[in-house]
């Protein structure tokens, strides 16, 4: 596995590919992560990727960046990996480069937002291996049911 920072132009479609792999996100959900990448190849916007590679074939990756108004304060917006490849280490290698990135740019935290369906399980089970912190949840944010849970990785 070879893991990359340069954003290319076909990273834009490979992206859409990853994400609709999984077939956990909502309709809505898909065109945020493509716009987010587009974005970040046209206008520079000041979201950081890192893609994992395996074979020359993009098959995960992970957009983060600073929380405007804290000092080392990070988001993670998306860690997704191919349906194709989930369960084979390659999203735990993936945050772990991403917390070495954000630590050496000075970073104190990183927060990570979830859902609570059980479809999310694993993705919780997922944070809380990598020893995020369960810090809050936001009731019914995503739909009635549907709770936000802000995971918090310090470092």
């Amino acid at each position: 596995m070879i893991i990359r920072d340069k954003v290319k132009f076909e990273d834009i479609q490979t992206v859409r590919d990853i994400v609709e792999s999984t077939e956990f996100f909502y309709d809505i959900e898909v065109p945020i992560a493509v716009d987010l990448i587009r974005d970040t190849f046209q206008c520079g916007q000041d979201y950081k990727f890192l893609f994992a590679e395996v074979d020359g074939k993009t098959v995960a990756y992970t957009c983060y960046g600073t929380i405007d108004g804290t000092i080392g304060g990070y988001d993670l917006y998306w860690i997704v990996t191919h349906n194709d490849y989930r369960g084979s280490g390659i999203g735990k290698n993936l945050i772990e480069e991403t917390h070495n990135r954000v630590k050496k740019d000075g970073g104190k935290y990183i927060i990570a937002e979830t859902s609570s369906i059980d479809k999310y399980l694993p993705t919780r089970n997922f944070y809380e291996k990598m020893e995020y912190i369960n810090e809050a949840s936001i009731k019914d944010f995503y739909r009635e049911g549907d709770d936000k849970i802000f995971y918090i990785k310090r470092f």
